[in-house]
Formats: structure tokens, sequence, C-alpha cells
């Protein structure tokens, strides 16, 4: 158990901004092998990521005023809430791969161009797009009702960051190793660690099933896997194995599913 909370707090430490330093970090440790490791607690990730930014729509869904533009605000502001944890680690991939992609048809020149700091137009319309289909869909959601849409973050969360780890249990590492941040993710995650991955997905599953019963779950879970078969395939195809680019665009892909699928499958 000791183990398994020092590779938490090192994916923690990796995903977001939360402060894991001094003492705590020196108890942490860290080496590539460690990272490796904690690549099972990334859903885990997802509980306080989607957790936080939940309780920030929730609260502001209570103070704001019944008006019709509050389940926007509310929205809006959540997400600049998850971006500023998180340190846009997530959008920063779908940027880089959106550039890469769109800049060049051959392998090699789009890996190179996913390795530029500099954003581009075609990053910098999947950011615009991406962010304002993100509001949009909470804002549908909110609409519905508030409690919906704030165990919508949650279990998006939470999914959204387990499912990219199937791209490295089935993809090689493409990237260059030699100064990539995904480079211990390069070795392959075996079905043991996918299984240790979804001990956190499913308590999470099951509490949202429990708190919102008549909520389509299953459908949101259906776009969110849409999402992951659209991305391995482009991935596949584009450059026959994932980044760690790739694999932050992936969850960009795989939230934005949860929440349409969520949305497609509401009572009209």
């Amino acid at each position: 158990m000791t183990q398994a909370l020092r590779h938490f707090l090192l994916a923690l430490q990796f995903f977001t901004r939360i402060p894991v330093t001094g003492r705590l970090a020196r108890w942490v440790g860290f080496s590539p092998a460690m990272l490796r490791a904690s690549a099972v607690h990334f859903p885990g990730v997802g509980w306080v990521v989607g957790g936080l930014s939940a309780a920030v729509f929730l609260l502001l869904s209570w103070a704001l005023p019944p008006l019709p533009a509050s389940p926007w605000v509310a929205a809006a502001l959540s997400t600049v809430f998850s971006v500023l944890l998180t340190g846009a680690f997530h959008e920063d991939g779908l940027a880089d791969l959106a550039d890469g992609l769109g800049g060049s048809l051959e392998r090699e020149r789009a890996l190179d161009i996913m390795k530029d700091s500099r954003i581009g137009s075609y990053g910098a319309l999947a950011l615009v797009l991406a962010l304002l289909a993100k509001v949009a869909l909470l804002a549908l959601l909110a609409q519905h009702s508030p409690a919906l849409a704030g165990a919508a973050l949650f279990g998006a969360h939470v999914s959204a960051r387990l499912l990219p780890l199937w791209l490295v249990h089935t993809l090689p590492h493409v990237g260059d190793t030699a100064r990539s941040k995904s480079k211990p993710l390069a070795d392959a995650l075996d079905r043991a660690g996918l299984a240790r991955a979804c001990l956190w997905w499913l308590p999470a599953m099951a509490g949202l099933a429990w708190w919102q019963p008549a909520a389509p779950w299953w459908q949101a879970l259906l776009g969110a896997l849409l999402g992951l078969a659209w991305m391995a395939r482009l991935l596949r195809r584009r450059l026959q194995g994932f980044t760690g680019d790739g694999l932050g665009a992936t969850q960009q892909v795989c939230e934005l599913g949860f929440y349409l699928g969520l949305a497609l499958g509401l009572p009209t």
C-alpha cells in the first residue's frame, strides 16, 4: 500500500499542478520505473481533477442566480479551473498533435512538428473547438440537471484517463524517446496493469450509477470508447504508434465523447 501511494502521488505530480514538494517529494522519490508503474493510477488522478472540477461546477450552479446564462458561466469557469489544475497538460497534447498531423502527411515531418513548442493554426483551431464543445456540452447537461453535469465531469475525467492506457497497451511508442516525457511508458502496459487501472474506474462509475441512476451512463461510455477507437485508428495510420501528445489528445477526445454520448442519451 505504501508503494501504491507513492506511485499515485507521482502520477498526481506528473499530471497536475498540485504541489508534491519538499519532504513529501523526497519520500515519494522518482525513477523511470516508478513513473511506468504510476500509469495504473492515471484514472486516480481523474478522481482528483474530476472531483474538484465537479465541486467547482456545483458550487457555482448553487451560487449563481437562476438565469439562462448561469449554466454557461458554471461550465466555462469549471473548465478554466480544470485547465489551471492540470496546467493544460492534455490540451497541449491535443494542440501539438493537431499541428503535426495537420501540418504534414509525412510521418517523420509530423513528428518533428509536434516537438515544436510553438502553436500553429491547426493546434489553435483544435483547442478552440475542443474547449467550445466542452463548455457547450456541460451547459447542455446542466440545463437538464446541474447534478448530472457535475456527475458527468467526474465520470468523464476518470474514464478519459483510463482509456488512453489501451493505446499504451496495444501500440508502440514512436516519440523522441531521448527527450519525451512519455519515454517511461514506451514499454507496453500489460493486462495486469490495465486491470489495476480499472480498479479506479469501476467504483467511480458504480457511484455515479447509484447517484444518478436514470442517466444513460452506458451511452456516455460508448461515446468515450468511440473517441478512443477513432484516435487509435488515427495514430496507427498516421504515426504507426503513440506519443505523449497522442495520449493527451486521446484524453481530450474521450472526455468530449463521454459528454456527447451522455447528452445524446438524455430523454427529449
